[in-house]
């Protein structure tokens, strides 16, 4: 628990990325790096990125129109050049996606970039329509996130690795010169399936969930987390709790939501939402609850709601 006047947890935001996230417009980078900068000023602890590149939502509905994304790890390098306190991190890049050594370089870069700020978030990706649209294999997807992340883990974190598995090869390489870090920026890993929650007890710093806006929900998932790290003889309190919640701002009733974040919501839990008061009592319980590290996904989510929700970080930070 934190003293009086001290946050409890980190509050950080998921920029949009989506085609038509903004009420139908498309964001584009100056509204990403005016958003980005804002937060900052007003204390948000972090900012977030998808790694998505074109998706179909709901996932198993090929009649809905596609919806591109910006790419993930440029803006992130942008990012990391145009702020200067923020952390910054991948909620969650896909190890599918890109060759596991090529992504190690690339974090450690980034991490460099910002002078030590990243959090690599990693996941094995599941939405087959991207997958198949940007010609990436479908197949065993736990197995491949499983080897990419015996490339990924030892070069960050001691600079070299020597293996070779089924799906990937890194034979004798090592990452040099080395980012800001000795053992490279901490990796966050999201997913609930079994043995997806074996490899964060086995490998992570952090563990994510997203999009499950009901505290009783994260609080069964976080005792499905514990009994991962306890089958691997992990003690659980070394693995941070980390959750992406969805937030829908006072004063903004009636204000266009993109209709993938409508769909999702309704396919889940309702968004959090409330008066400023309401909304740090949320955060709180978040807190007291284990979780350290918030993402949220606000709507509004522009310059505007930003700066709507910096009361209830004004309150949270009071106590």
């Amino acid at each position: 628990m934190a003293s009086p006047g001290q946050r409890p947890l980190k509050v950080g935001l998921v920029l949009p990325q989506v085609e038509d996230d903004l009420a139908g417009h498309s964001p584009r980078w100056t509204h990403l790096l005016a958003v980005a900068q804002r937060a900052e000023a007003i204390g948000f602890d972090s900012i977030w990125l998808i790694d998505h590149m074109i998706y179909q939502f709901p996932f198993d509905d090929d009649t809905q129109p596609p919806h591109g994304l910006w790419e993930c790890w440029s803006l992130l390098a942008a990012l990391a050049a145009a702020t200067e306190r923020v952390e910054l991190g991948t909620l969650v890049a896909c190890t599918n996606f890109r060759n596991p050594a090529l992504l190690a370089k690339t974090a450690d870069t980034i991490d460099e970039i910002s002078g030590g700020r990243l959090i690599l978030g990693l996941g094995a990706g599941y939405h087959a329509f991207e997958f198949q649209a940007f010609g990436y294999p479908t197949d065993h997807l736990v197995g491949r996130f499983e080897e990419a992340l015996a490339i990924i883990c030892p070069l960050l974190r001691e600079g070299q690795v020597d293996f070779s598995g089924q799906y990937y090869r890194a034979e004798q390489c090592e990452l040099r010169p080395r980012g800001p870090r000795p053992g490279g920026p901490p990796v966050l890993f999201g997913g609930t399936g079994k043995r997806m929650l074996e490899l964060t007890a086995r490998y992570a710093d952090s563990w994510n969930v997203w999009g499950r806006n009901n505290l009783e929900t994260i609080r069964a998932l976080q005792g499905e987390v514990d009994d991962a790290c306890a089958a691997t003889g992990r003690d659980p309190a070394t693995l941070e709790r980390t959750a992406a919640v969805m937030v829908d701002l006072p004063g903004f009733a009636g204000a266009p939501v993109a209709p993938w974040v409508l769909n999702l919501r309704s396919r889940r839990e309702p968004a959090v939402t409330g008066s400023t008061e309401e909304l740090a009592g949320t955060l709180r319980q978040l807190a007291n609850d284990g979780i350290g590290h918030v993402q949220l996904w606000i709507e509004p989510n522009t310059v505007a709601g930003v700066e709507a929700f910096a009361p209830a970080l004004d309150l949270l930070d009071r106590g």
